[in-house]
């Protein structure tokens, strides 16, 4: 059956609707309303502060094996990159006449931050040596175009020179391009020296020096142009993708805090900027007396750090100063700065750096600090685990033995200016 409606409701009805009507027609007629246009893409500015690779972005400048086999003869199981760097760092042999012809004998990881390591088996080579290419992080652009100003001069001035019987380089080098040089070729050495002939390569981009070595065996050696130009390739989509990186993430700066320098050592923190209230860039009479009670112990050697020892005898700090003029403080090593130096200090009573104290095991610092460099020096024996910044402050963990091994203990940690260590001297 229908259902049927009151003549109230209706009535309800009809006098809501006229109420509506009559509001509506009171109503001011409203304003036309324009449609929002799409929001602009504001572009972000693109990066055009100091070009500097820091850990794992040094991997871009790596060829692919693939990569590699095309260019190096014999060249077989390349290595996946690697964060490990051995060094000699003996200093030893002849000198070279002329003498910037050393630059191709030395150890061109010398004064690097940061290193990201490929290698490789030559298959032709009776002595079954390795070829490797490092990528080597110096503190900033400076640093590594000065050492390839000095590399370029030597393919320049040592096509024929003495180091200890005749020598030899020839070479190609290859067109600049974005700033990013390379240049590669052979370096024939005497008898007395072992004899034989090695392949250098070299590229450089912004902080970042490129060193490929490969021995060789017989007449067969790479083709340099084609050596010189995959490497300045490299380099040169490494210089894009790191521009392209720091625009749409701009770098950012550590955070210092606040310093209480009457507070106990172990509440003071180890930053870019120093440690507690000593300060990285300080006079070294300031930075002395920046610790109230501590009792100071000069160099024991000309050019040797300075020690400043707590008002209790628990901890030590030890200061030294930049090369150039002997008062600027240019490094703060919280504990030992060699691995040999003994039982370390007790870190409850040294400063930190963030939550990583001189006791822990170096697993904890890789895990706070990733992206670092795990360095062996043979001459010395000395381990450690470094990490950069981008404006040149190095961070090294000394460690009471090889990084990878199990239970490794940190026995130092020392903030650096990097920035003004000095150039390589050849003469």
């Amino acid at each position: 059956m229908p259902r049927s409606t009151s003549p109230r409701a209706v009535g309800f009805v009809a006098m809501v609707a006229a109420t509506a009507f009559a509001l509506a027609a009171c109503a001011p007629e409203p304003e036309p309303q324009t449609s929002p246009s799409p929001s602009a893409t504001t572009e972000p500015v693109a990066y055009s502060g100091p070009l500097v690779f820091v850990g794992d972005e040094l991997g871009l400048l790596l060829p692919t094996s693939e990569e590699l086999a095309q260019v190096i003869p014999g060249a077989t199981d390349v290595s996946m990159p690697t964060d490990t760097l051995a060094q000699a760092s003996d200093g030893g042999g002849p000198q070279p006449a002329s003498a910037i012809c050393a630059a191709f004998i030395t150890e061109q990881s010398l004064w690097s931050v940061g290193a990201r390591t490929i290698s490789w088996k030559v298959s032709d080579d009776a002595d079954a040596r390795t070829g490797f290419l490092h990528a080597l992080a110096f503190a900033d652009e400076a640093q590594a175009q000065a050492r390839m100003d000095q590399l370029l001069d030597a393919a320049e001035q040592c096509t024929t020179f003495d180091y200890n019987g005749a020598a030899a380089f020839d070479g190609a080098v290859a067109d600049p391009a974005d700033d990013v040089r390379a240049f590669a070729g052979t370096v024939t050495v005497s008898e007395i020296e072992g004899g034989g002939k090695m392949f250098h390569a070299f590229a450089s981009v912004g902080n970042v020096l490129v060193n490929l070595w490969n021995p060789l065996a017989g007449e067969t050696a790479p083709d340099a142009d084609a050596v010189a130009t995959l490497l300045r390739d490299r380099a040169e989509q490494a210089r894009t993708s790191l521009i392209d990186e720091l625009t749409a993430n701009p770098p950012l700066s550590e955070e210092v805090p606040v310093v209480d320098a009457a507070a106990p050592w172990s509440e003071w923190a180890i930053t870019r900027d120093g440690v507690g209230p000593i300060l990285i860039g300080d006079s070294i009479d300031v930075a002395l007396s920046a610790v109230p009670g501590a009792q100071i112990v000069d160099p024991e050697y000309d050019g040797g750090p300075w020690k400043v020892v707590s008002a209790s005898g628990s901890a030590s700090l030890s200061l030294s100063t930049q090369v150039q003029d002997g008062k600027t403080v240019a490094a703060i090593t919280v504990g030992s700065d060699r691995t040999l130096d003994g039982a370390p200090q007790d870190g409850a009573a040294l400063p930190s750096r963030g939550d990583v104290r001189i006791g822990d095991t170096v697993a904890q610092a890789v895990a706070a600090f990733p992206g670092g460099t795990s360095i062996r020096v043979a001459s010395s024996g000395d381990y450690s685990y470094e990490t950069a910044t981008r404006d040149g402050r190095l961070f090294r963990f000394r460690t009471d033995r090889g990084v990878a091994e199990a239970d490794a203990v940190i026995v130092g940690i020392t903030i650096e200016d990097a920035t003004v260590r000095p150039t390589l001297d050849f003469g």
